[in-house]
């Protein structure tokens, strides 16, 4: 897949809340998961698939309800794309909220290697 098909494709399953199914089609064995900063629940970096599939299990887990979700169209270069995701959810303990981001996501040998999330 060429950057504009991956970009396309991770935007129909995340608009489908499939965030495992997404990483791990499209994701790379080796990809980095970036966040704006460390939390309590979550480092800034997180390396490799299956670490990055459990860090989405568990922001999921910490999900009690998921009121909306929307993901803007890819915005597309020739190795990266970027995508606005903005969520109205009930946090467990914490409750509803309204989360947006910016997610960047760089393309090489037709996987996504890193993906940057920016509030």
């Amino acid at each position: 897949m060429n950057t504009q098909e991956i970009a396309n494709r991770l935007v129909v399953l995340c608009r489908e809340g499939k965030w495992s199914a997404a990483q791990q089609e499209l994701f790379a064995d080796d990809a980095m998961s970036i966040e704006p900063y460390a939390t309590p629940a979550f480092a800034k970096e997180t390396k490799g698939l299956a670490a990055i599939i459990e860090k989405g299990r568990k922001f999921d887990a910490m999900v009690e309800s998921r009121h909306a979700l929307a993901v803007s169209d890819p915005v597309v270069a020739s190795q990266s794309f970027a995508c606005t995701m903005s969520m109205d959810v009930t946090m467990k303990g914490q409750g509803r909220m309204q989360m947006s981001e910016t997610c960047l996501y760089i393309v090489k040998d037709g996987k996504i290697i890193s993906e940057q999330f920016h509030p």
